[in-house]
């Protein structure tokens, strides 16, 4: 499954993002390129931002950097669901452990690792998104994902227009892919970070990733 997902080119990944968007169903295709294509150019060039100001490429190097508090608990507090990691305004990260150990385990595998490269590193490539989602709030009057709108209706002179909730994922995405230097979309993290605790629900999360970028599975 680690080795198909890795062939999907970047911007055919975008119904799967687009998939997790609860305004989706008003969008057009070509908007979803559009916004895919500006998205990823969005978060590589925050990463750019940041490893050219810090001087690294390190998650945890930028976000000390970047006064971000980084925790590291075993699993999540009050939640029934799988949770990889969080960013708690103003500038906490949570990083959940159980998931990351997991991850690594499974990385341990020759044929694992061969597919997901020496750049793999899942508790920096979680640590990466949640960094850019503190970036959104630090530079929100003018980065993309948070300036970019759709107007849901308008009457005379008063309008409604809404953020986009997918934009600022894959940007998240693209920033974290371009700071550990992999050559494949992190939105790969999904099925990786849920197999150990279900293979199940991981085989079917790739039928649909594998279907929305219409390829065979």
């Amino acid at each position: 499954m680690l080795a198909r997902l890795t062939e999907i080119p970047a911007l055919d990944w975008r119904n799967y993002a687009f998939s997790r968007e609860p305004l989706n169903g008003k969008f057009t295709s070509s908007q979803r390129l559009e916004w895919m294509t500006k998205s990823l150019k969005c978060g590589q060039e925050y990463a750019e931002k940041v490893s050219s100001e810090f001087r690294t490429n390190d998650a945890e190097k930028i976000a000390r950097g970047l006064g971000l508090e980084v925790y590291y608990p075993q699993y999540p507090e009050k939640t029934d669901r799988v949770l990889f990691a969080e960013f708690i305004k103003p500038n906490r990260i949570n990083i959940f452990m159980d998931a990351v150990n997991r991850a690594e385990r499974l990385l341990n595998k020759n044929a694992v690792r061969r597919v997901l490269g020496e750049n793999m590193n899942p508790a920096k490539v979680i640590l990466s998104h949640e960094i850019f989602h503190y970036i959104e709030e630090k530079y929100c009057k003018e980065i993309f994902t948070r300036t970019e709108k759709v107007r849901l209706w308008k009457i005379g002179p008063i309008h409604n227009d809404s953020e986009i909730y997918a934009l600022g994922e894959i940007a998240a995405m693209s920033f974290s892919q371009a700071l550990n230097g992999l050559n494949y979309s992190p939105y790969l993290m999904d099925i990786f970070l849920v197999y150990d605790y279900s293979a199940e629900e991981a085989s079917g999360l790739y039928e649909e990733m594998m279907t929305l970028a219409g390829l065979e599975s």
